[in-house]
């Protein structure tokens, strides 16, 4: 199994060539020098890197899970690095389907676990690799827009983005290949670029998201290397798809570091990027809209902490609440809308211009504006309409809405606010949701237009009987 692992890293004579951080020969350390146990690695993974093994095929765990196996913390999924192709892999496995257009990959489902093989990626130095007959092709900007290049280990680990992912947990023999002095950045807390930051941020803008994440979740530093480019190059981050961005905003908001990613965001001039229409409300750190932000994150975290659920709709909603609010505005003025139409009107506008950066799918925009439409209808429900705003199935989320929007107000609107969210507050603790228990004056039957009813009723019933 050695000789097999020692076969896989073998290098060109000339290192010259080696991009920055990556060592002139991978560190392998064994089994008893590292934390990793295979009970810590889901049944699945194991399950697709024996049978690539025992099929005579190179497997290897990589990246995040094995950063995250060697940190302590439970991994979110199981990647897999192999030297077979995508069409071999699934020939091994009936439950394999292969995805991706920017580089092929083969999903191996068991279930609702997916584990993500990947075939070694090479070089792109050329239009066209000469062992292959994949292209990667490159924008003007240098990002990749297509990336099927297939290699071998080192030229993947040389492909990786940050040096604490260049990690390779190998089934053979149990040890782990360190190419770029990974285990030494995480004993030190530094994230480090493979190769040139500025180039790799061009290749794809996406790791400057990354980079921050990485940070925040490892509670690691960026190595100055790594944060310079950032400001400079935030902008590109408007070339990449709506839906990927949308995937990223996730894991940034919705995994428990969602504040301190939102603040170190803000800071490297990234989040502009990803919510343009919140550019002018985040120089006044002191005003509502940026406090609503802050307040927004915070309370995410704390229920992502607490396992409570979440959901982006209410995200979403709270995060585009003041341009709503400046849209909505500038409508009554120019054309005299009533509320209801003027926030019918700027919820579409909105919602039409943020997806033009990152995709909002319909199952989350239309809660959001149900949200939004909520925050009317509590303020003005009387009667019979309150018991039908108790059952709604979006209540809880706009009534939280509210308590955000109470605690994060201007001086002027804190006091009603506050009021209106006493009210629904005593409210529900005086009712039973989805019972017919609460009544107003509204509600009262009405003697005089009951006995109205009845003379009517007996009238007709007599010329009738005529």
């Amino acid at each position: 199994m050695k000789a097999l692992a020692q076969r896989a890293l073998k290098r060109p004579a000339d290192n010259a060539n080696l991009p920055q951080n990556i060592l002139a020969k991978p560190k392998i350390i064994p089994r008893d020098k590292h934390p990793i146990s295979r009970k810590d690695i889901s049944e699945p993974a194991l399950k697709v890197l024996y049978r690539l093994h025992n099929s005579g095929y190179q497997a290897y765990l990589v990246g995040g899970c094995v950063r995250d196996l060697i940190l302590g913390l439970h991994p979110k999924d199981f990647d897999i690095a192999t030297n077979a192709t995508p069409e071999q892999v699934r020939k091994l496995f009936r439950n394999c389907r292969l995805v991706g257009r920017r580089f092929r990959l083969a999903h191996v489902v068991f279930g609702r676990e997916i584990i993500e093989v990947a075939t070694f990626r090479g070089h792109h130095d050329s239009a066209e690799d000469e062992r292959t007959d994949k292209v990667a092709k490159q924008d003007d900007e240098g990002m990749l827009l297509r990336d099927n290049v297939y290699g071998t280990i080192d030229e993947d680990a040389q492909r990786r983005d940050f040096t604490v992912n260049a990690l390779y947990y190998n089934i053979a023999d149990f040890s782990i290949i360190d190419f770029a002095d990974g285990m030494k950045d995480i004993e030190s807390g530094v994230l480090r670029m493979i190769g040139d930051a500025s180039t790799r941020y061009r290749e794809d803008p996406v790791r400057m998201l990354r980079a921050v994440r990485f940070a925040t979740k490892l509670n690691m530093r960026l190595d100055d290397t790594v944060a310079k480019p950032i400001r400079e190059l935030a902008p590109l981050l408007q070339n990449i798809p709506p839906a990927r961005l949308f995937e990223e905003v996730l894991k940034l908001f919705t995994a428990g570091k969602g504040l301190a990613n939102f603040e170190m965001l803000v800071d490297y001039h990234l989040f502009q990027q990803l919510f343009p229409l919140l550019k002018s409300y985040l120089s006044a750190p002191t005003e509502a809209p940026y406090q609503m932000l802050r307040q927004t994150f915070l309370d995410t975290d704390t229920r992502v902490r607490n396992d409570q659920r979440i959901t982006p709709a209410y995200l979403f909603a709270a995060l585009l609440w003041w341009p709503l609010q400046a849209r909505m505005e500038q409508l009554s003025v120019e054309s005299g809308l009533p509320p209801v139409d003027a926030l019918n009107i700027a919820a579409a506008d909105v919602i039409g211009r943020q997806v033009q950066t990152i995709s909002i799918p319909k199952r989350f925009s239309i809660p959001a504006r149900e949200i939004w439409q909520l925050q009317q209808r509590m303020e003005r429900a009387k009667g019979k309409r309150i018991n039908s705003l108790l059952t709604h199935p979006k209540f809880r989320a706009a009534y939280d809405f509210l308590l955000l929007r109470a605690k994060t107000a201007t001086p002027l609107e804190q006091k009603p606010l506050e009021q209106r969210a006493q009210f629904w507050t005593k409210l529900q603790e005086n009712t039973n949701i989805g019972s017919s228990s609460v009544t107003t004056d509204d509600d009262k039957p009405n003697k005089k237009r009951g006995r109205r009813g009845g003379r009517r009723r007996r009238t007709k019933s007599t010329k009738k009987t005529d």
